[in-house]
């Protein structure tokens, strides 16, 4: 049995950004670094750094980290944080450490340019995701938040001029079928044929997720089987997941190892092995070599 790891999986570079920001926080100040909300969506990254130190925390602890822990840190994971989170923890005088990814910091700041102009804002995104929250906050609150195509059908609103945007780790393919959709129902309601100046659509989906999906269909069709490595609730996992399971019917999605059914590499000769952005290398090295030792 041959088995391959996709080489174009694993960490992106705004989770490896984040990792390392906190374990040099970790290494500078081991006894009281905090992370709010879990780093990443991955509990065994999650275990792993728990171990090194890093303690996961909610807002609700701010309170008792200002009055027992003066020399605490916070850090600010790769989702972000709305502006209220940063003024709670400048009134309280905790130190933090800011490591929102680039794309999210981005992000926010075009949501809130186009907030100060005037604008409806349309986000293609989950409500209750923690980048969402950030965005969210920016505009203060008011935006529509929509998750599928079907939801974009309930807008019937285009008094003011119009933005669609979308969380980073949304499907791309969606975020266009609403932005084709809600063109339409603009130019209908209008009765205009030119609507450039009513709706503007900016796909801000990460192209680190987005420029796997061609690469990993085709991992996916070379391989008999393939293992899908993420956290259950990674967004852009459940995306990908997806991806392979169109090329791939013999696609299966894992946390950890002990999820494995061994049935599944009966009269199996390739096994492949990728994962989500948020996916660390050394588990799924972990996995095929669990693999290459039961089977080789």
């Amino acid at each position: 049995m041959i088995v391959t790891i996709n080489e174009k999986s694993g960490f992106c570079w705004g989770v490896v950004r984040t990792i390392d920001i906190a374990e040099n926080v970790l290494n500078d100040n081991n006894k009281n670094t905090y992370i709010l909300g879990k780093i990443i969506h991955n509990s065994k990254e999650v275990e792993r750094l728990a171990n090194l130190g890093l303690k996961t925390i909610t807002h609700s602890d701010f309170e008792n980290i200002a009055k027992n822990e003066p020399n605490a840190t916070v850090i600010i994971r790769a989702h972000g944080e709305p502006p209220s989170t940063y003024n709670q923890l400048k009134n309280l005088n905790i130190n933090y450490v800011d490591a929102t990814c680039p794309l999210v910091t981005n992000l926010q700041n075009r949501v809130r340019k186009y907030y100060e102009q005037g604008f409806q804002i349309i986000i293609f995104g989950k409500k209750e995701h923690p980048e969402v929250i950030g965005l969210r906050g920016v505009c203060n609150d008011e935006c529509i938040v929509i998750r599928s195509l079907e939801e974009a059908y309930e807008i019937n609103d285009f008094s003011r001029k119009t933005v669609l945007m979308s969380q980073t780790t949304m499907d791309k393919h969606i975020f266009h079928q609403i932005e084709d959709y809600l063109k339409s129902k603009i130019k209908d309601l209008l009765n205009i044929g030119y609507i450039d100046d009513n709706f503007l659509s900016r796909d801000t989906t990460c192209r680190a997720v987005t420029s796997r999906e061609e690469p990993l269909k085709q991992f996916a069709r070379e391989n008999d089987v393939l293992i899908f490595v993420s956290g259950k609730d990674s967004s852009n996992g459940k995306a990908l997941f997806n991806t392979c399971l169109k090329e791939n019917p013999k696609s299966y999605f894992i946390e950890d190892l002990n999820e494995i059914d061994w049935n599944w590499f009966e009269n199996v000769e390739k096994v492949g092995i990728t994962g989500a952005t948020s996916t660390p290398m050394w588990l799924m090295e972990k996995i095929k070599k669990a693999i290459e030792d039961k089977f080789n």
